[in-house]
């Protein structure tokens, strides 16, 4: 015991402030790695990839095995090599987020507040109909991350959004019901747009296992933008709001657009994200999201 403290004692004589702050960059790097990496796929192959190195040092240091020890030495540099195949996908959505939290220069939002207000009342009014009747619908509510490549996607419209409108896309068996449609402003850019599916598995989570593409697509583009998704679900005409890979379920019309209020003008200002919130969206959330 007398060694094991002196031990300790030696240790911490040793700690600088320098130290300290090298310890918690670390700290702070495999955080990020690991958030980024939540309620994804990649964590189920990153729990195995582990277990195989663990299981791997394990046997070639307790049994004495030459030729399978050999084999495993000379096989870690490809399966380094490999990882940056197997983790394509998170490691392109990481790099995404660092660009948007690298932007410095602030982005005006052209809309006036009168103009804000109208666009997001004609969504939520348009969504509570479009519940009523259970028609599926799937909105993409543009904020600072542009959104023309998704846009390219569909047919091109740009046109002023009205309650109406919406209601005619989103009919049964049109030929613009499938996809989403992007809002910029107060107009509607596109419709019918393929948008990205998620890879997480949060949707398979929840109770209800049998939400569709709608859903996914909707989680996807808030994955990999900032922008607003709201869905409709054609089965039971619920709802829903997409925002940095998380999903508010079972909202009323009242709701959304207080919700939506609250995403675009927080405390009647124009909503700027800080770094942190960019770079690790969801930890930083604000009470409006929750």
């Amino acid at each position: 015991m007398t060694e094991f403290l002196n031990n300790l004692f030696f240790i911490f004589q040793r700690i600088s402030w320098l130290s300290v702050f090298d310890i918690m960059l670390v700290t702070l790097i495999f955080f990020g790695l690991l958030y980024s990496l939540r309620d994804t796929q990649a964590m189920a192959l990153l729990r195995g990839m582990i277990l195989l190195v663990v299981a791997l040092i394990l046997l070639t240091s307790l049994v004495d095995l030459p030729a399978f020890s050999w084999f495993a030495q000379n096989s870690l540099p490809a399966l380094l090599l490999s990882l940056p195949v197997i983790f394509a996908p998170e490691i392109r959505r990481t790099l995404e987020r660092l660009g948007r939290a690298g932007t410095v220069w602030p982005v005006t939002v052209k809309s006036t507040d009168v103009a804000l207000e109208q666009t997001i009342h004609a969504v939520a009014m348009a969504t509570a109909r479009l519940s009523a009747r259970q028609h599926g619908a799937l909105i993409i509510l543009q904020r600072l991350d542009n959104l023309d490549e998704l846009a390219q996607t569909g047919v091109q419209l740009n046109a002023r959004l009205t309650p109406e409108l919406l209601l005619q896309i989103f009919y049964p068996n049109t030929p613009l019901h499938d996809g989403g449609v992007i809002v910029v402003n107060s107009q509607i850019v596109a419709a019918a747009c393929v948008l990205p599916l998620s890879a997480s598995g949060i949707l398979n989570r929840t109770p209800e296992r049998q939400m569709g593409l709608r859903h996914r697509a909707a989680l996807g583009t808030s994955e990999t933008s900032d922008a607003i998704a709201v869905v409709v679900s054609e089965e039971t005409g619920a709802i829903s709001i997409a925002h940095a890979g998380r999903m508010l379920r079972r909202l009323d019309a009242e709701r959304l657009e207080n919700i939506l209020i609250a995403f675009f003008r927080p405390n009647g200002r124009e909503y700027k994200p800080n770094f942190f919130e960019k770079l690790l969206p969801g930890l930083f959330r604000r009470k409006e999201d929750k």
